[in-house]
C-alpha cells in the first residue's frame, strides 16, 4: 500500500495498526487523500489473511479527526455550474457513487469479518466520529479535558454523510440522537460512555493497548445492528408510538425554529425517520441521497463558505496587512466606564490584558468595574470559573479618573457618548500622555473617523474600533480606516481584536460605516411597512421567518427609538433632507416625544416589556396613529415582505462596495451575520446575492421592487455591471492581503 495520510504496520499477533497522521497539519481531517487511504486500508484488512484485526488511532496530540476537509468541499462554493455533457441519470449515478464512497468503505470495514477498534485520544467530530462509529469497539481517553465528540454538520448547512444519521440512532436511540444531530451538540468522553457511544475509557497512553487487547479477545466481533434480532434502543417510529410522537414533535419544533430556511435539518429528520426503519445498508443509501441533496443546496454552499471558511480565515487575521510585526499588548486603556466601556474592559481582562478603566470620577470608574464583577460572580456560581481565576481577572482592571495612569499603554479605546466635541476633548487629553506608537481607537457607530481624527496630532495612529453590545457576547469588531490611518495602525488594531478573541472586519470611513448603515435598512423597511398599514404583528413575524433574529420593530426598540430619532435627524441635517415632510420620522417623533416610548430600556416602545425586559406584547395603541390596511398574510404576501426585508439590506451592501466602504466579500458576509444578524442560512448579504438568488435574478428582483416601492431598492451601477459580466461578489471582490483606502 502507498499511504499518504496513514502509517500502517502489523504486529506479531497479526493486529494491524493504522495511525491517522495527515502530513503538515496540526489536526487530521478527511481529505480526499485520507478517504483514498481508508479505502486502501479496508481492502488490505479484508483480503490479507495475515491480518487478524485492526486498530485505528491518531498520530496527532490534538485529537483523532476534526471531520471532512471543508476547505476542499467549499473551494467550489459559489462557482458557476458546469455544462452538462451527460444525461441526468448518468450524472445522478456519478454523484451517488462519489457521495457513497466513504459510506460504502466504512460499511465494508464494519463487515470485513475481522474485529476493528479505534483509540480516541482527543476530539472526534463529524466524519471523524463517523469513522469511529463504524468500528466495533471504541476506547476514549479519560485524561484529556478538551476531548469532545459530535456531529456538527448541521451548523454549517450539511448533514452527516458517512453513517452518522444511521449508526448513532441505532446506538443510543432516536430520541437521544435527534438533538445531537439536528443541533450539532458536542459531548464529552464521560457522556459518550454513559450513552454507549464508546465502550471503554482509559488514560491517553493506554488507549491503543486497550484497543489491541479487545481486538485480540474478540475475533468474531460484529456491529450490534449486524447481530440477529437487533432492536433499536427505544424502538422505531412505525412500531413504537412513543418514538413516533418524538419524531412528530421534532418536526413541529424544527418548523417553529427554522421556518423552513435550513434544509439540512429537514433532511436530517427525514434521514433518521426513513433510515431507522430499514436495514442499515438501505439506511446508508438513504443517507447518501439526502447528503447529496443537501450539499448541492445553495444554503449549504453559502454556510460552508461564510460560517466555516471565511470565519476561520478572518479569525486568523486574514485581513491584516503584511509586513508589520505582531503586537503583544502589555497595557490597554479604556476611556468611558459606561455599559460599552465596562464590557470592553471585561473582555480585555478576560484575555489576560492589564486594563485601565478611566472615567470622570473614580466612583464612576469603580461602578464600571462592577460590571465585570457581576459577570465573574455569575461564572463562578455556575462553575465556569474558579474564584482564584475570577479574582485574577478582576485584578487586571484598574479603575481611575487620572489619565496619567495609562502612561505606557499600547492602545486606548475611547467609548464615550456619541458627541464630536466630547470625543475631541478626550483625544487631546489621552494623546498628551500616550507614547508615539500608541494607537487611539474610537468606539463609534456612526461618526466619521476622518472627522474625529482632526482632533488628533497623530491621525495616522487614529482608527475606529466599533464594538457591539453586549460586548462580552458579540463576536464581531468593526475596524474603520480613516483617511490618514496607517497600515501599521490597522495591523496593530487587528492584533488587538484577535487578542481579545473576537473576529475583525475592516471597512473604510463613511457615515454609519458598514454595519450601522446597512443594519438601519432593516428597521427602516419595517417602518415603511408600518406606514403602509401593514399590521405590526405581520411585520414582526415575517422578519423572524425571513431569518432575522428579531422583528424589525423589536430591533428598533432594542437600539432605542430616541437614538433612532436622533440619528435620523443628524443624518438628515448632514444630507439636507427635510424631515417635516417625512411621515415616518413624524410618527417616530410622536412615539418618542409625545408618548415617551423610547424602547426596551424604558420598558415601552413598539412593545410593552415585562420586568425582565422581555417583550410582553405589541403596544395596541400604535394603531392610534396608523390606519391598518393589511391584517392577513397569505403566502404570496409573506414572500413579498421577506424579499423586501432581505433585498433592501443586500442592495445597501452593494452600495457600500461601490463607494469603497468595504472591499472584501468575506468582511461583508461575516459582518452582516455577526453584526446585525442577517439571515445566517444565506451565508451573509453577498452570498445571498451570489448563491441564493444569482446575480442576474437578484438584479431583476431588485428592479421589480424598486418599481413597486421606491428607488431604495434600485440596483446600482456595480450590480448591473456584475450582472452583465456574470460575476459574483467573491469574483469581483476576492480576499486581499491589504485594504485599499478610500481616495481623498
Amino acid at each position: 500500500m502507498n499511504l499518504e495520510t496513514f502509517k500502517f504496520d502489523i504486529d506479531a499477533d497479526g493486529i494491524a495498526h493504522a495511525v491517522f497522521d495527515v502530513p503538515g497539519r496540526s489536526m487530521n481531517t478527511l481529505t480526499g487523500k485520507a478517504v483514498a487511504d481508508i479505502i486502501a486500508i479496508t481492502q488490505e484488512v479484508a483480503t490479507n489473511d495475515a491480518i487478524k484485526g485492526l486498530v485505528i488511532s491518531s498520530g496527532k496530540a490534538s485529537g483523532f479527526c476534526a471531520g471532512a476537509d471543508l476547505g476542499e468541499m467549499g473551494s467550489r462554493a459559489g462557482a458557476g455550474g458546469e455544462k452538462k455533457q451527460k444525461s441526468e441519470d448518468e450524472l445522478k449515478k456519478e454523484q451517488f457513487e462519489a457521495g457513497f464512497s466513504l459510506n460504502g468503505t466504512l460499511r465494508k470495514l464494519e463487515t470485513c469479518g475481522k474485529p476493528v477498534a479505534v483509540a480516541l485520544n482527543g476530539l472526534a467530530l463529524g466524519g471523524g466520529l463517523e469513522v469511529a462509529l463504524a468500528c466495533h469497539y471504541r476506547v476514549a481517553a479519560n485524561d484529556n479535558p478538551k476531548l469532545q465528540f459530535g456531529l456538527p454538520e448541521a451548523k454549517i448547512g450539511l448533514l452527516p454523510g458517512a453513517g452518522g444519521t444511521q449508526r448513532l440512532p441505532r446506538l443510543v436511540g432516536v430520541q437521544a440522537a435527534l438533538p445531537l444531530i439536528l443541533q450539532g451538540e458536542s459531548f464529552s468522553a464521560e457522556q459518550a460512555k454513559a450513552m454507549g457511544v464508546v465502550q471503554e475509557l482509559a488514560p491517553s497512553s493506554e488507549t491503543v493497548a486497550k484497543a489491541k487487547a479487545w481486538v485480540k479477545a474478540n475475533p468474531k466481533a460484529k456491529a450490534p445492528w449486524d447481530e440477529k434480532g437487533f432492536k433499536v434502543p427505544g424502538g422505531v417510529p412505525h412500531k413504537s408510538p412513543g418514538v413516533g410522537q418524538v419524531a412528530t414533535m421534532a418536526n413541529m419544533m424544527l418548523a417553529s425554529k427554522t421556518y423552513g430556511n435550513y434544509p439540512a435539518q429537514k433532511n436530517i429528520l427525514s434521514c433518521i425517520y426513513e433510515g431507522i426503519q430499514v436495514p442499515i445498508d438501505a439506511g446508508l443509501r438513504i443517507e447518501t441521497r439526502y447528503f447529496i441533496n443537501t450539499q448541492q443546496r445553495p444554503e449549504a454552499k453559502a454556510m460552508i463558505r461564510s460560517l466555516f471558511l471565511s470565519m476561520q480565515e478572518l479569525g486568523k487575521g486574514a485581513n491584516r496587512p503584511a509586513g508589520h510585526p505582531k503586537t503583544e499588548f502589555k497595557k490597554i486603556a479604556v476611556i468611558g466606564a459606561g455599559l460599552m466601556g465596562a464590557g470592553i474592559a471585561y473582555v480585555q481582562a478576560k484575555a489576560g490584558i492589564p486594563t485601565v478603566l478611566v472615567d470622570v470620577s473614580k466612583e464612576a470608574a469603580e461602578k464600571g468595574k462592577q460590571y465585570s464583577v457581576r459577570l465573574v460572580e455569575k461564572d463562578i456560581s455556575r462553575g465556569k470559573l474558579s474564584k482564584e481565576k475570577g479574582d485574577a481577572l478582576l485584578a487586571l482592571i484598574t479603575p481611575t479618573d487620572n489619565y496619567d495612569d495609562f502612561k505606557g499603554a499600547d492602545l486606548v479605546v475611547e467609548a464615550v457618548f456619541e458627541n464630536e466635541e466630547l470625543k475631541a476633548k478626550i483625544t487631546k487629553a489621552a494623546e498628551a500622555v500616550l507614547g508615539e506608537d500608541a494607537v487611539f481607537g474610537s468606539n463609534t457607530s456612526t461618526l466619521p473617523i476622518t472627522g474625529l481624527a482632526k482632533a488628533s496630532v497623530r491621525p495616522a495612529n487614529f482608527i475606529g474600533i466599533h464594538f457591539f453590545s453586549p460586548v462580552e457576547r458579540m463576536g464581531l469588531v468593526e475596524i474603520i480606516m480613516g483617511k490618514e490611518t496607517s497600515e501599521a495602525t490597522l495591523a496593530k488594531s487587528i492584533d488587538y481584536v484577535l487578542a481579545i478573541r473576537k473576529t475583525p472586519i475592516v471597512v473604510n470611513d463613511s457615515r454609519g460605516f458598514y454595519t450601522s448603515r446597512c443594519f438601519g435598512t432593516y428597521t427602516r423597511e419595517g417602518m415603511e411597512m408600518l406606514s403602509e398599514g401593514i399590521a405590526p404583528a405581520i411585520i414582526e413575524n415575517v422578519g423572524r421567518q425571513a431569518g432575522m433574529p428579531m422583528g424589525a420593530l423589536e430591533v428598533s426598540d432594542s437600539v432605542g427609538l430616541d437614538t433612532a430619532l436622533k440619528v435620523t435627524r443628524a443624518m438628515a441635517e448632514a444630507t439636507g433632507i427635510d424631515l417635516q415632510s417625512d411621515e415616518r420620522t413624524q410618527f417616530l417623533a410622536w412615539l418618542v416625544e409625545d408618548q415617551g416610548r423610547v424602547g426596551r430600556k424604558a420598558g415601552k416602545g413598539f412593545y410593552d416589556y415585562d420586568e425582565k425586559g422581555k417583550p410582553a406584547r405589541l403596544w395596541p395603541d400604535i394603531n392610534k396613529q396608523l390606519t391598518l390596511k393589511v391584517e392577513e398574510c397569505p403566502p404570496a404576501l409573506k414572500k413579498e415582505l421577506t424579499n423586501r426585508f432581505l433585498v433592501r439590506q443586500a442592495v445597501e451592501v452593494a452600495r457600500c462596495f461601490e463607494e469603497g466602504v468595504i472591499t472584501d466579500a468575506r468582511d461583508a458576509d461575516i459582518g452582516s451575520i455577526l453584526a446585525w444578524g442577517f439571515a445566517p442560512f444565506t451565508g451573509g448579504c453577498c452570498s445571498y446575492i451570489d448563491l441564493i438568488w444569482g446575480i442576474k435574478p437578484f438584479v431583476a428582483e431588485a428592479d421589480r421592487l424598486a418599481d413597486a416601492y421606491g428607488d431604495r431598492f434600485r440596483p446600482n451601477a456595480l450590480l448591473r455591471d456584475m450582472a452583465a459580466k456574470g460575476e459574483g461578489f467573491y469574483d469581483r471582490f476576492p480576499p486581499a492581503g491589504t485594504k485599499a483606502k478610500v481616495a481623498a
